[in-house]
């Protein structure tokens, strides 16, 4: 019995579910543990000065010696953002197509890490053995080239897991996606799906990334007199293409501005996914050699980051781009979740300048709409329904599509990060919880910022910080010099004289309080000032800024 009882599949997502990002789970059977993806999120709005935030793989580095491998479905930040940190602690090999190795590498190569990480470059229909486990990849649709879901064959039974996928007959670049394959693994009894959920609550199909290219056709023939700037994603590589067409077919010159754009066409041109015709492309120095109407410029930051070109170039502070009356202008991306404001105050910034902004139709999703889940299922014909990639409501909206297909609300899982659930044909329930969590990446700190730094970081946005200095004699602790009381962020001292000469009879009373009882221990001097000097502030301004006694000794 007792063999049997471990011998089953364990799924622990590490990341990537109840939010958009740092997608990471793990598979493991007896002594093997593979790893599917292992992304990033960006920083949420209450993570003052935070960069990057990365999985907690606490799990794996305490299971290091079972861990064999990473498979990566595809090139985005969220699927491999956190591989130079993860796999400094898990140095073990990573496994993916040729596009997506490619552009790991740039990763790799900018953290110094080319010759510490193995990697290697699959090709759909190839399998990988390691440990309890083969690896099958799948040719998928996605917004960038190379996606793959993957099927996981393992002792307790297969698992077929889709990465982000959408399902387009007419992709711009290489195939349509492999649903023969899925039919075939469908056949051969699939223990469980974990199917992307990002656009389970949108009815009928995503569009095919071609649509996009008819409308930049459009807008193109419609604006032959101005020049056009589009903003996309930098790793939407058939985007990209599709813009290099219309330019080319309309007698255009293109630039590319933004690092993440740059590094991310030269690695796909290098392997061949994005052909761009002689002569069409030109450096940013080149612009002022051509009239407006004849350039194209593609550019990053269509989700209004601040520090993308086109926020720069918005806020008159891009070196060599000014944005002028007349420039058309397109955002060709939605906002992901949380950055609706920020793009809206770029799409307000441009048009104050008097460009004309485009933001309807110039996009179509690269996940999969609910008829597209729906195929998927029914060719899969999973034992159990595992939605991932996304927001609670984003994976009940897939719960229904399950539930609309017939399967019973036992055999549907809504996991949260962190959760073990262990299955093979006879059963599934979730058994224990992993530690997991948000590493928080901040300039080149990895994890030295957590929750009580960031609490601190709130305490003094919100209220500002009182320092208090005094000089002490060794010994007796008799007050030599101060108390002095500097603050920033609090109130602006010159026009608050009053309050800051009423606070230094406040500390004075304090200390008077102190050598009266000869109170010597600083702890002791230290926590009096704070608690006398923030009941009378608080008194006064209905602030709480944080106060910092600061003794010296003589």
């Amino acid at each position: 019995m007792k063999k049997q009882n471990n011998s089953k599949l364990r799924i622990i997502p590490m990341g990537g579910l109840e939010q958009i990002g740092m997608n990471i789970t793990a598979f493991e059977y007896e002594d093997s543990i593979i790893v599917v993806d292992c992304g990033l999120s960006f920083p949420e709005d209450d993570m003052l000065g935070i960069d990057l935030v990365i999985p907690d793989v606490t799990y794996l580095k305490n299971n290091l010696d079972k861990v064999k491998g990473f498979f990566i479905t595809h090139g985005h930040e969220d699927h491999i953002g956190a591989i130079p940190y993860v796999l400094r602690d898990i140095n073990v090999p990573i496994y993916a197509t040729k596009l997506t190795i490619g552009i790991i590498e740039n990763k790799l190569q900018e953290h110094n890490m080319m010759n510490k990480v193995k990697r290697k470059v699959v090709r759909y229909g190839q399998h990988i053995n390691l440990g309890c486990f083969r690896v099958e990849f799948i040719k998928t649709n996605h917004s960038i080239q190379d996606a793959a879901a993957l099927a996981i064959y393992s002792p307790a039974g297969i698992v077929v897991h889709t990465g982000d996928f959408k399902v387009d007959y007419t992709p711009v670049f290489g195939d349509a996606i492999d649903l023969q394959r899925f039919g075939e693994i469908g056949k051969k009894g699939v223990l469980a799906l974990m199917c992307d959920s990002t656009n389970a609550e949108r009815p009928g199909f995503t569009n095919s990334e071609r649509t996009v290219g008819k409308t930049f056709d459009n807008i193109f023939s419609e604006h032959t007199n101005t020049r056009i700037i589009i903003a996309t994603f930098a790793s939407n590589v058939d985007r990209v293409q599709q813009i290099i067409n219309s330019a080319y077919k309309f007698g255009r010159k293109v630039v590319v501005e933004g690092r993440s754009m740059v590094n991310i066409i030269s690695t796909a041109t290098e392997l061949g996914y994005l052909h761009i015709p002689e002569n069409t492309l030109i450096d940013i120095e080149q612009l002022k050699n051509y009239p407006d109407e004849q350039t194209v410029l593609i550019t990053t930051g269509s989700q209004g980051e601040s520090m993308a070109a086109l926020s720069r170039m918005a806020a008159n502070l891009h070196k060599k781009v000014t944005i002028k009356p007349g420039d058309t202008i397109i955002f060709s991306s939605n906002p992901i979740p949380g950055n609706e404001k920020a793009v809206s105050n770029v799409i307000n910034e441009l048009f104050m300048k008097g460009a004309e902004v485009i933001f309807q139709d110039a996009h179509v999703s690269g996940h999969a709409c609910r008829e597209e889940i729906k195929l998927i299922y029914s060719l899969v014909k999973p034992r159990y329904a595992i939605p991932v990639h996304g927001e609670y409501k984003h994976l009940k909206a897939q719960a229904s599509i399950a539930k609309e297909l017939g399967f019973d609300k036992e055999d549907i899982f809504i996991l949260s990060s962190g959760n073990v659930l262990e299955l093979d044909e006879n059963g599934a329930k979730v058994t224990e919880k992993v530690p997991v969590g948000a590493i928080l990446v901040d300039g080149l700190g990895v994890g030295d910022v957590g929750n009580i730094v960031l609490r601190d970081r709130q305490h003094l946005a919100e209220d500002g910080i009182i320092i208090v200095v005094m000089t002490l004699e060794s010994g007796s602790s008799r007050v030599l010099a101060g108390p002095d009381i500097v603050s920033r962020g609090f109130v602006y001292v010159r026009g608050a004289e009053s309050l800051m000469d009423e606070a230094k009879r406040v500390l004075d009373d304090a200390m008077e309080y102190c050598m009266d009882r000869n109170i010597t221990d600083w702890g002791k001097i230290k926590t009096e000032v704070k608690e006398e000097l923030g009941e009378f502030v608080w008194k006064k301004t209905k602030r709480r800024p944080m106060i910092m006694p600061i003794i010296m000794e003589v």
